[in-house]
């Protein structure tokens, strides 16, 4: 076979198990099978397959064909400027929390020395990604799961900023060090009766700590909110990602913890989606303007 050939077969079951990017997926894992990057692929369509890659590339086409998510079947997933490496403990990053990314280093200036902490930090994405940006700041990352914190870990080292990451194995709720001066997260927003509606390859193989957020989805918004008004420091920053109709509720829970809304930014798909507010000088005027 060659791979044209063989890209013809893997993309046809894929197709056939209902997987909508069916063209694109087989051409990623070929890409991964052959070491060569796609753009090559597709200009050396006469390229000879042996037998050995032939079935390393059936094999992860057939884990492909059973929904399991193409970020864990090679290991990594690229976001903002850099590639991370993910696994079946984390949520795989999505292009919509970029804009998360985009909204804090609006908030920091390019010699900023601030201390940030990432509540959920999962693969570690979000804080690695703006330390690489604003060298003259620290972070500090919490996750419930004790393996995120170690592939978090993992990727801070492999992007040369360990050491100015520090990571706990810890829950919101008994996380009590320090005070911050911006602090992010993308928290789970998910109603726990719709995470069965979500599609085969995020609700059968992504975690679900990352993606439940209680009976109505505002559970750990609200644990999120009501800790970071003690965490962060006076006029600090709390930036969040919710879910696309979750904007207008998630700003008054906001206002109710004496916080203030200084915007609220669009995703790719023109939904509300990250939500930058500060924290008042004084509750009691947040309250009033209820």
């Amino acid at each position: 076979m060659n791979c044209l050939e063989i890209l013809k077969v893997g993309s046809k079951i894929l197709q056939t198990s209902n997987i909508k990017s069916f063209n694109l997926d087989s051409e990623i894992l070929l890409s991964s099978v052959l070491k060569l990057k796609r753009s090559k692929i597709i200009f050396n369509f006469e390229k000879n397959i042996n037998k050995v890659e032939e079935k390393n590339y059936f094999n992860l086409i057939e884990r492909r064909r059973k929904n399991e998510p193409v970020a864990y079947i090679l290991g990594y997933k690229e976001f903002w400027k850099s590639t991370f490496k993910v696994d079946k403990n984390v949520l795989i990053p999505r292009p919509d929390t970029e804009i998360l990314i985009e909204q804090v280093l609006k908030e920091l200036s390019i010699n900023s020395s601030k201390k940030i902490l990432d509540i959920g930090t999962g693969s570690g994405c979000i804080i690695i990604s703006i330390l690489k940006e604003r060298k003259k700041c620290h972070g500090t990352a919490i996750d419930v799961s004790k393996k995120a914190i170690n592939l978090a870990k993992y990727n801070a080292k492999i992007q040369h900023i360990r050491n100015r990451i520090n990571f706990f194995n810890s829950d919101i709720d008994n996380f009590c060090r320090d005070n911050y001066d911006l602090i992010i997260s993308n928290p789970p927003y998910i109603k726990m009766f719709e995470i069965n509606d979500l599609d085969n390859d995020v609700k059968n193989y992504e975690p679900k700590v990352a993606l439940n957020g209680g009976i109505d989805g505002y559970s750990k918004i609200k644990l999120v909110i009501e800790r970071s008004s003690k965490l962060l420091k006076r006029k600090g920053k709390l930036i969040l990602e919710v879910g696309f109709n979750q904007a207008r509720e998630t700003e008054r829970i906001l206002k109710l913890n004496g916080f203030y809304t200084n915007r609220i930014v669009k995703d790719l798909a023109n939904k509300n989606r990250c939500i930058v507010s500060s924290k008042a000088w004084i509750k009691k005027i947040i309250n009033e303007k209820l």
